[in-house]
Parts: C-alpha cells; sequence; structure tokens
C-alpha cells in the first residue's frame, strides 16, 4: 500500500485513508479521484454558462467561469509541480502540510463552483439579499458557496452529500479558513493586521469578513479538512496548496481579462498609455501632491496609478517598493500598450499570435516567479510571487479595473442584471409562500428547502447563536428557523443556475414568454 494512501490528508468524510479505492472511481489516487469528482460535476459544466466579467454566451471571444478555472488549474499545476521538485524546498513543504500537484489541480478545478450567475456582481446581489431580505448572518459568499458545494449540495458523493472529498482538497479550496463572524476564535478580522479578505467592509461595519470560506452550516467540514494541518499553518493561514491555488487564480485574472476587453475592442490603447506614460513622467509631482488635491484630479492621466501607489502603501506595506512598482509600470506599458495594444485586434493570424505570447509570456514569467516563505505577512500565503512581479500583477490588475470594471457601459449593463437577480429571488420566495402551489416547485427547490431546514433546525439547537448575527442574542423561534432555511434555499437554488438560465426563468414567472416546456433549466 503506498504511502499516499496512508496520508491521513486523504480521509473523507465516508471514511478514513484506508486506501482503499473511491468507489466508482477510476484511478486508486485519491486525490487524483477527487479532481475526476470535481470534473464531473453539474455544477463544474454549468460554469460554461457564467460570466468571469460580462455575459457573452456563445461568442467565444470571452472567458467564462469554466475556462478561467481550467486556466486557474494549470498554472497551478505547474507552480505545484515546480515547487515539489525543488529539492530544497521539501523540508519546509513537509513542516507545512505538503504541496501535491492533484491536490492543487482539484482544488483550482473547484475554486469557482460557488459563483452565481453574472459573477462578482451576482455575489453582491444574492449577498446583498440574503442579509437584509431573508435575515442570514451568513449572507453569500462565493467561496463559501464553492465550499458548500462540495461538502453539502452537490450529490454525486456515495451519500448524496457533496462530492466527499478528501480533507486535503478541501483545505486547498479555503482561500479564507474563516466563517464570516465566528470561527476560529479570536476571529482574524479582530487581528492587528487582518488576513487579506477578513476585514469587515469599510461600509459595512459589524456585518463580519468581507471575505470568508465556510458558512456555519459547513463549520464541521472546515474543522475537519484543517485538522491535518494544526501545529503547521496558524488557524487563519491558507495551507501551502490553498496559497498556491491562490496565487494562480490572481495569475490568471491577471492576464486573460486583459486578453478578452482587447479582443472585443473595450481595452484602447490611448487612455491605458496616457495613463501609465504620463504617472512615469510625473511620478515625482505626483508623489507631493495631498491626497485631497490627487483626489481633486482623479479624472487627469497618472493620478489613478499614483492612487493605486499609495493604497499598496496602506494595505500592503509588508511588501511594496517605490523602485519595484515604477519598474513594473515600465514593464506593464512595453508589454500590454506598446505591444499588444498597438495593434487593434482584427482576427487575423497576426493579431491572434499577439494575444497569445502576451498570455504565454506573462503566465511563464509570472509562474517561475513564485517562492515559499516560512514565516509570511499575515496579508499573505506562504506562496508568494517574487517582488518584482507582485507589484507586475498589482498595476495589471489596476489596468483591468481603470479601464474595464468602471466603465459606465458595464455598469449600465450590471445595474439591470441586479435588477433580474433581484427580481428572481422575488419570484421564488413568493412560489415558495403560496402553499397551493407547495406541491409544484421545482423539485431541486424542494429538495434544498428540506435540506437547509435540517441544517437550521440543527443549528438552532446546538449553535443559536450562529443564527442571530454579531450582536444578537435572542433563540429563535420554530418560524423564524423555517424563514432562515426558505431563504438559503432559495439563494443556493439561483446561485446554481447559468446566466441564461436565470433570465429564461424569470420570464417564465413573469408571463414574458409562451414556450411551456425549455431546456434551459429542469423542473
Amino acid at each position: 500500500m503506498s504511502q499516499q494512501h496512508l496520508d491521513p490528508r486523504a480521509a473523507r468524510r465516508s471514511g478514513g485513508p484506508d486506501g482503499t479505492p473511491v468507489p466508482s472511481a477510476l484511478v486508486a489516487n485519491p486525490f487524483r479521484a477527487d479532481r475526476d469528482r470535481v470534473a464531473s460535476s453539474p455544477f463544474f459544466a454549468r460554469l460554461a454558462g457564467v460570466t468571469q466579467v460580462v455575459s457573452s454566451p456563445g461568442s467565444g471571444l470571452l472567458h467564462n467561469r469554466l475556462t478561467h478555472s481550467l486556466k486557474v488549474a494549470q498554472a497551478a499545476r505547474a507552480i505545484a509541480e515546480r515547487l515539489a521538485g525543488a529539492a530544497e524546498l521539501a523540508g519546509v513543504l513537509d513542516k507545512l502540510g505538503g504541496c501535491d500537484p492533484d491536490v492543487v489541480e482539484a482544488a483550482s478545478l473547484a475554486h469557482d463552483l460557488g459563483h452565481p450567475p453574472f459573477g462578482h456582481l451576482g455575489e453582491q446581489v444574492l449577498d446583498r439579499l440574503a442579509r437584509h431580505r431573508f435575515g442570514l448572518p451568513d449572507g453569500f459568499e462565493g467561496n463559501a458557496q464553492s465550499f458548500r458545494i462540495v461538502t453539502t449540495t452537490d450529490v454525486r458523493g456515495p451519500d448524496a452529500a457533496g462530492l466527499d472529498l478528501t480533507v486535503a482538497v478541501r483545505a486547498a479550496m479555503l482561500k479564507y479558513p474563516w466563517t464570516r463572524l465566528s470561527y476560529p476564535r479570536p476571529h482574524p478580522r479582530a487581528m492587528p493586521v487582518p488576513p487579506r479578505g477578513a476585514g469587515e467592509p469599510e461600509d459595512a461595519a459589524g456585518t463580519g469578513s468581507a471575505k470568508f470560506s465556510a458558512y456555519v452550516s459547513e463549520l464541521t467540514d472546515l474543522i475537519q479538512a484543517r485538522a491535518p494541518f494544526e501545529g503547521r499553518v496558524d488557524s487563519w493561514q491558507q495551507t501551502v496548496e490553498a496559497s498556491v491555488m491562490d496565487t494562480a487564480d490572481d495569475i490568471a485574472y491577471a492576464i486573460h481579462d486583459l486578453e478578452d476587453f482587447h479582443r472585443v475592442g473595450v481595452l484602447q490603447h490611448a487612455p491605458v498609455s496616457a495613463e501609465l506614460t504620463s504617472w512615469e513622467r510625473t511620478a515625482t509631482e505626483l508623489a507631493a501632491l495631498s491626497d485631497a488635491d490627487l483626489a481633486a484630479q482623479a479624472r487627469r492621466p497618472g493620478r489613478s496609478l499614483e492612487m493605486l501607489r499609495r493604497r499598496l502603501h496602506a494595505k500592503d506595506s509588508w511588501a511594496v517598493d517605490d523602485d519595484a512598482f515604477a519598474a513594473a509600470v515600465r514593464a506593464v506599458r512595453a508589454e500590454l500598450v506598446d505591444g499588444l495594444l498597438a495593434v487593434p485586434f482584427d482576427g487575423s493570424v497576426e493579431t491572434e499570435q499577439a494575444v497569445a505570447g502576451f498570455s504565454a509570456r506573462w503566465t511563464v514569467r509570472l509562474v517561475d516567479a513564485v517562492r515559499v516563505v516560512d514565516d509570511p505577512s499575515p496579508r499573505s500565503g506562504h506562496v508568494v510571487l517574487a517582488t518584482q512581479q507582485w507589484h507586475e500583477v498589482q498595476v495589471l490588475k489596476f489596468v483591468h479595473r481603470r479601464f474595464v470594471l468602471l466603465r459606465p457601459d458595464l455598469a449600465l449593463h450590471q445595474r439591470g442584471q441586479a435588477r433580474l437577480l433581484s427580481k428572481l429571488v422575488d419570484a421564488l420566495e413568493q412560489w415558495l409562500s403560496d402553499r397551493a402551489e407547495a406541491d409544484r416547485l421545482p423539485r431541486r427547490l424542494h429538495d434544498l428547502v428540506e435540506l437547509a431546514t435540517a441544517e437550521y433546525q440543527a443549528l438552532a439547537r446546538d449553535d443559536p447563536a450562529a443564527l442571530v448575527g454579531a450582536t444578537g442574542e435572542t433563540p429563535l423561534g420554530p418560524d423564524a428557523v423555517r424563514n432562515l432555511a426558505r431563504g438559503r434555499a432559495v439563494v443556493d437554488f439561483v446561485a446554481s443556475l447559468t446566466d441564461t438560465q436565470a433570465a429564461a426563468m424569470l420570464d417564465a414567472l413573469s408571463g414574458r414568454t409562451s414556450q411551456l416546456w425549455t431546456d434551459t433549466f429542469v423542473l
């Protein structure tokens, strides 16, 4: 029996790591079996219909959540193989709990399973509705929803409760290994320097961490997944494998969204060039401006980039270096502005090769720059980019945010999507409240209500504080628990739809379509 099968990290909820092949698995390696389970999940297949940034069904020009996940898995596996193959890192990796390429690949494929329709916009809408309309202290969070899918709501595992993944893969999915409010104690949001994502949103004090990877309903699974790493990494710290996945996610996001918007003509040469070259030319003068003066001039070229430099100093002083920042601006200008954007994309062989070359060069450059540190900052994982490449990723992500995400036409598009999701949640909630229609609910929604009811009844009995928020103290009665469960079920149901399914379902519920039977969703 191989040592891998004896690894406690290979334990599943359904049994210990006794080396027995996973039922119906094509491989004996438990981590490869996990990878196959994720890839076979309908939740994984649906990612082909879920927005990355802008919805573009069937165009092939823009990444969706499926192609994004595949690229993250590709980069993550390459990083893990480099680290695992470095003899000088063997001791530190073993001390920290290991770095298996199969674990990293499986977690990377699974990391976005919980993203709802319309990407991050959908995540924000569902979080607001979950907290304010349904009173769910956990709200909604894409990472926590991914963890809920693989542990609870997917039914492809042997017990029809999640996928029954190994603890190593589940731990590798935990980019933010805490709940929103209550676990672990003390909660990382109270640390002098909170880990990335653990702090509360500036405009929502008292609501808990901005990012988290598990709801209270999956707390037992979080604790089990982290158990083999106790004493190896801090309770709030990512495992090495989670850190690899997180770094690969950053790399993929920084590169391929820029490709997308160059392809469709949104990312224009002139404004990006003006921003970067103006900052390079006047960096000294801009650094001398007060924050108020800089904000007053925000629309002028170079000012937004200077704001980024100051934000990095405020949030990531452990990593920021002004010389490295200036070098990163030069590198991005040379490769992106003077290279990729200099020739508009027209679908020709020349421009296709330019996009492919840009992506390949930057991916190799960033993957090769990954390092392992024994004692990282709370704002970082054990796996980090070298200083220069870390700054380059910040500048690449800045270009994407400044020249794509902040566009008014994208905001117009997204406001419509937000209204669509809100109306869909309204319609489903009303359907659930109609006793005369209880027998005709979509079967999936009915099953989710039963599941959430059992979960919330158990929480009300065993950990009632988890259901009443950060400060509430009143025990919840049966009606309140039932309402919470119904709210979670509606959120789970809507989050499992594709962009097209969400729109088609609202059309049906609103009487705007005469089509009786449709293949866009299964009732």
